[in-house]
């Protein structure tokens, strides 16, 4: 009889394990072919095509300054309430190209430049008609997106641009007790094609990976573990598989019984 028990629970044992389908559920499975792997990157953020910038130019006399600044325009939104609240800064679009079109200055090529170094080229242009120019830079669209086993999925809008991989699952309440750790993916755009790369968070090499700083536009993709998959697929076929274990576990006792007289 006990022979008969084990052969019933190895049989539902694989029904429900054979329900359990990682190719169901696990987003990106098959290997990226022609955009490659992701290289080692400066950790500081470099502007890209389709950034939009913030650039605020001044100075002591700020009569000097006034035509490298974009004019501000009343925001309508909220019209009755404090005027100067409703003022706006407008902002420069990178084009496909990497250029902006800078008052005064003209066309200027800030794609691939840091922060530094795009202050550093104002502030020389700028300093031929205004003395002592302060320039202030500030990437306005700086998003990342995080999808999968996290608590909080969503994309975010980041405030400084320096943020870390660890910190943008911060953001998102860490993962969930379902996420593989052992490989997180990160998808990322460089020069028009996608790159990708794996992490494993459970080793502190992490923190010296390519991507463990992010950049704009970023999607770091947390898949489901084992746990999960059977989890919820059993869940979403409970009442089917449940009549189908009873009526098979039934046949098969009858059947054992009927062999064994």
């Amino acid at each position: 009889m006990k022979k008969n028990n084990l052969i019933i629970i190895a049989i539902v044992s694989l029904i429900i394990s054979s329900c359990a389908s990682r190719k169901n559920l696990v987003y990106f499975q098959d290997e990226p072919i022609e955009a490659g792997v992701l290289v080692s990157e400066p950790e500081q953020l470099v502007y890209k095509p389709d950034d939009i910038l913030t650039i605020n130019v001044s100075a002591l006399d700020p009569e000097t300054v006034r035509p490298f600044n974009l004019p501000v325009i009343a925001n309508n939104a909220g019209a009755g309430l404090n005027a100067q609240a409703n003022l706006q800064v407008q902002s420069y679009l990178v084009d496909y190209n990497g250029n902006i079109l800078f008052p005064v200055l003209g066309l200027i090529k800030v794609s691939g430049l840091t922060r530094t170094e795009l202050t550093s080229l104002l502030t020389e242009r700028i300093s031929d008609y205004a003395n002592d120019p302060i320039v202030n830079i500030r990437l306005a669209n700086f998003t990342i997106t995080i999808i999968g086993e996290v608590s909080n999925p969503g994309t975010f809008t980041i405030q400084d641009e320096r943020i870390t991989l660890l910190e943008a699952l911060g953001m998102a309440n860490d993962l969930t007790i379902y996420g593989e750790r052992k490989n997180v993916l990160i998808i990322r755009e460089i020069d028009g094609k996608k790159r990708f790369a794996n992490v494993d968070l459970t080793s502190i090499k992490t923190v010296n990976s390519p991507v463990y700083y992010l950049q704009q536009n970023d999607v770091i993709y947390v898949e489901p573990n084992k746990a999960r998959i059977r989890s919820s697929t059993y869940n979403q076929n409970n009442n089917v598989l449940i009549s189908a274990i009873g009526t098979l576990t039934t046949i098969v006792a009858i059947f054992l019984a009927n062999s064994n007289n």
